[in-house]
């Protein structure tokens, strides 16, 4: 049992995720329904892919593939089975040849691990990518599993997802359709690594330590305190981190500490470069607590939606953290109960059918190309294209008295104006304390739902709320927050928050009266504000309008709740600590260079911070 216990902890979010899924009863044993090779496929370079190919004992009929390829590890399980395979367990008995795949460099598989491999050069012949890895496996998957009907779907979650995009940018002809399910489209400006152009820290820290650390494991970075809020600030400067631990051993790190800007390193990895129209129908796939990857699956489907003339581009977004409609039943997050079971739902109706139809020719396409879990209602909800067109934009204003009001403010001058001070020593922790390891316990899964009061104490954080609501307000679009603010400092983080503030008491289940839930989030550093190419310093005391993308949502903030805004400057360890005081690489900040800042938000007839929402008519 003790080493099972290891096993799992060592597995990544989405891999544990997958671990606790159970099979159908009458597929409770893989291996007893599927014939299982291990092969090593050759790449068109003569590199090998450690490749497992499950293919139903009892077909009667030719089959297709559905095709993961993986950094985590293919065989990881104790039956010597693929995890992957419990995924799909609604699909099971439809019959499908499930092919799951190390990808270069990772586990069995030869070659050189590349995290977030780059798209190659088409001019030249020679050049190998995600997509030709991809392309060259199916090529022999045709031709040497027996029994296949020559259609390929592609599917995966996070790096995975990402993988299945990289293969729709190029793919075989044999590839019918694909599902990127909260992959990632651009690791500098809202995915993984950084959220505009702000580094975060503990997750980009562990997580590149955990894939590059070993090739044939996932390996979590042994902290010696428990609480890593602790750890990160002892850490001091971030050039620590490679002078106290890393010694230049991983790749990632180094590429961190080299790239600081937006510079072609992170734009040839952007699929914001390479995104065009779908090639093959594509089901985009999110969800609306994800803690790692929601930007990047509403980024790809924007992009492809554009120029989508063969209506190929399709949206699933749920009440999920990362990779949760994959496993249990989605009922409930943290302290939140949607009411239904919202993955088994996914699973049973929107995923199975997708791939049923366009590698089986069963039933029709989907009716509705969007479907997104409406929160508050908690509801599911169609619609013909997303955003829908019919929400009308309204802006809520910050008010005096820390009231915010869809009514702008009237009063001017430098009083209509809230402070705080920022003190890099003493940060906002991101959740409560004590804060575990990204990959131990359940508190990074679901810190997006956590409740917010914990902050009530801090003066470094400011709020601002309505009356109790009395009627409901839906929210579905996008959100955009304009925040007019100055520092005394010259480089800033500027951290926005909206939140639905349950009443303390009423019809509220008693579990969650008073609860105060993020819907919605983002931070943007200040040195970024006109370019991400090219930072900038801030000027003492200049109130600038700073334009922050909270990104789309659809809520309803239910009768008698209220909205609040919450800003803040620090938000740690999730991102790194902002010197406020301006240096080219703030990954060669010195000590000193981290300074207290006064930071204030207007909020007065000039200068009238606000949130831009966009309300559904009634």
């Amino acid at each position: 049992m003790r080493r099972l216990r290891i096993l799992i902890r060592l597995l990544p979010p989405v891999a544990l995720c997958i671990a606790a899924v159970r099979f159908p009863t009458s597929y409770a044993e893989p291996a007893g329904h599927f014939e299982k090779r291990s092969v090593m496929v050759p790449m068109r370079d003569g590199v090998r892919l450690h490749t497992e190919i499950y293919t139903p004992r009892r077909a009667g009929e030719p089959l297709p593939f559905l095709f993961t390829r993986t950094p985590y590890g293919a065989q990881d399980d104790f039956a010597g089975n693929s995890r992957q395979l419990s995924v799909y367990a609604e699909t099971l008995a439809q019959g499908y040849i499930f092919v799951i795949q190390d990808i270069r460099g990772r586990f069995e598989s030869e070659g050189e691990f590349v995290m977030l491999r780059p798209p190659r050069d088409p001019a030249d012949p020679k050049a190998v990518d995600e997509s030709t890895d991809a392309f060259d496996t199916i090529e022999w998957l045709l031709k040497n599993v027996p029994g296949n009907n020559g259609r390929v779907g592609i599917t995966g979650i996070s790096y995975p997802g990402w993988l299945a995009q990289m293969a729709a940018l190029d793919p075989h002809p044999a590839v019918r359709a694909v599902s990127e399910q909260a992959s990632i489209a651009d690791m500098f400006l809202g995915d993984d690594f950084h959220h505009n152009g702000a580094f975060r820290l503990s997750y980009g820290f562990e997580y590149a330590f955990l894939l590059e650390q070993a090739k044939s494991s996932n390996s979590d970075f042994a902290f010696d305190e428990q609480d890593t809020y602790n750890w990160y600030l002892g850490l001091g400067p971030l050039s620590n981190a490679n002078e106290r631990y890393l010694h230049g051993r991983l790749r990632t790190w180094n590429d961190f500490v080299a790239h600081p800007d937006y510079d072609s390193f992170w734009q040839k990895q952007s699929l914001r470069t390479y995104t065009a129209a779908p090639k093959v129908p594509n089901l985009n796939v999110a969800g609306w607590w994800d803690q790692e990857d929601f930007y990047g699956p509403m980024e790809l489907y924007k992009l492809q939606e554009r120029q989508d003339s063969k209506h190929w581009n399709y949206l699933v977004v749920g009440p999920w953290n990362h990779g949760g409609w994959a496993h249990g039943d989605g009922r409930r997050l943290g302290a939140l109960d949607f009411g239904s079971d919202t993955a088994r739902y996914f699973r049973e109706k929107v995923q199975a059918p997708w791939f049923g139809y366009w590698l089986k020719d069963r039933g029709g396409p989907p009716a509705h190309e969007a479907q997104a879990f409406q929160t508050g209602t908690d509801r599911w909800m169609t619609y013909d294209s997303w955003p829908p067109a019919n929400a009308v934009r309204r802006n809520l204003y910050l008010r005096e008295n820390r009231f915010l009001s869809f009514d702008p403010p009237s009063i001017s001058g430098e009083e209509a104006c809230d402070s705080y001070v920022s003190d890099p020593a003493h940060p906002v922790p991101y959740r409560e304390q004590p804060i575990l390891p990204t990959y131990q316990g359940p508190g990074w899964t679901t810190w997006l739902v956590e409740d917010q009061r914990f902050l009530a104490h801090r003066d470094d954080v400011l709020s601002w709320q309505t009356d109790p609501l009395a009627d409901d307000l839906a929210i579905t679009g996008d959100i955009v927050a304009h925040l007019y603010a100055s520092t005394t400092g010259t480089d800033s983080d500027w951290i926005v928050k909206l939140i639905d503030a349950y009443p303390q008491a009423g019809k509220t289940d008693s579990s969650i009266a008073g609860h105060e839930l993020i819907i919605a989030d983002e931070v943007l550093r200040g040195r970024f504000r006109r370019s991400f190419e090219k930072p900038e310093p801030l000027k003492p005391g200049d109130i600038v309008e700073y334009v922050i993308d909270l990104h789309t949502n659809n809520h309803v903030f239910l009768r008698g709740h209220r909205i609040m805004v919450q800003v803040q400057s620090t938000w740690f360890p999730l991102i790194d600590r902002n010197p406020q005081t301006f240096v080219p690489n703030i990954f060669s900040a010195r000590a000193e260079d981290y300074r207290v800042a006064t930071q204030r938000i207007c909020r007065n007839r000039v200068y009238a911070s606000h949130l831009e929402l966009p309300v559904m008519p009634q």
